[in-house]
């Protein structure tokens, strides 16, 4: 038996270990402690092949029972959502596969049309990006960024990969196609730079695994009023952490899940919760991309700080 490797674990290298208690103090716009955005996840699947949230026992393709509850989020929960989202007056980042742009075009330019961020998603999420090789992860990038940048008007600024699945390159290879964050990682309750290597730097913002409807209802089985709850105690908990130092809180959301009509009415009472706070001057209701346009611009006061 060969003795046990003692020394220092294989190791990303993108940031160093920083403890929530030794970070430099700011605060969000208008004085706020916590910077919260929702990421709604738009999504297209390829019918009788590929990857995809199951709502039964997945059958033999084509698999018309999950695909078509899946679809109904961009037929009808997304709609339902936007109903929700207007009514409250909340900015959204819509996270989109780019086969919407040929499959549900009218989808993603109701978001356009209210002033929401774009963030790239890939083209569909029956596919997951680490199973490419340099060249192509490289190409699945600028595709999307062309793509939105042609039907929307605007490149988008940050990346969510299908299925939170990355190659060890991604963060290289996101900077290095124009993108300026990623919420790929879920490790902080703050934006946090990431080394690339060409030097650029490629923000963190963070995104939620467990404040997220698909974990919650499809993995865990939880009910929609749970899943309401959560986001409340989530909200009222971060809220008394943010008194001391600013905080970030992503909500997940999938029109196929919470656009389902019993579970929004649930999510209505969460996102009221929410927009009281955000009345009361206590919560900056934003975007990902509008974060990182704070952070970068305290790290261009103080570099040191945020290195």
């Amino acid at each position: 038996m060969t003795a046990q490797y003692l020394g220092p674990l294989p190791d990303h290298g993108r940031f160093p270990y920083r403890a929530i208690t030794q970070r430099p103090h700011y605060r969000w716009p208008n004085g706020a402690g916590l910077a919260v955005y929702i990421g709604f996840n738009i999504e297209h699947f390829a019918f009788g092949e590929g990857l995809g949230a199951n709502i039964g026992p997945a059958s033999p393709q084509p698999d018309v029972l999950n695909f078509s509850w899946r679809e109904y989020g961009n037929r009808v929960g997304a709609w339902r959502c936007l109903e929700l989202f207007d009514s409250l007056a909340l900015p959204t980042a819509a996270l989109i596969n780019t086969a919407l742009y040929t499959h549900c075009p009218e989808l993603v330019a109701a978001f356009v049309a209210r002033g929401d961020e774009l963030v790239g998603h890939g083209h569909s999420n029956a596919e997951r990006q680490a199973a490419l090789d340099e060249a192509g992860e490289r190409a699945l990038l600028q595709h999307c960024r062309e793509q939105m940048r042609q039907h929307s008007g605007v490149a988008p600024r940050g990346w969510l990969s299908p299925w939170i699945s990355e190659s060890r390159l991604t963060p290289d290879l996101l900077a290095e196609t124009g993108y300026g964050y990623t919420l790929n990682w879920c490790h902080d309750d703050q934006p946090v730079p990431m080394r690339t290597r060409s030097g650029r730097t490629l923000w963190s913002v963070p995104y939620p695994q467990e404040l997220n409807d698909i974990p919650m209802i499809v993995a865990r089985q939880m009910d929609g009023k749970d899943f309401a709850q959560m986001v409340i105690d989530n909200t009222d908990e971060m809220l008394e952490q943010a008194r001391a130092q600013p905080l970030v809180m992503g909500i997940a959301l999938h029109p196929y899940l919470v656009g389902q009509p019993y579970r929004l009415r649930h999510l209505r009472r969460a996102l009221q919760h929410l927009a009281a706070a955000r009345d009361r001057g206590e919560v900056w209701f934003t975007t990902p991309g509008e974060i990182v346009q704070h952070m970068a611009t305290l790290a261009a006061h103080e570099p040191k700080a945020f290195a």
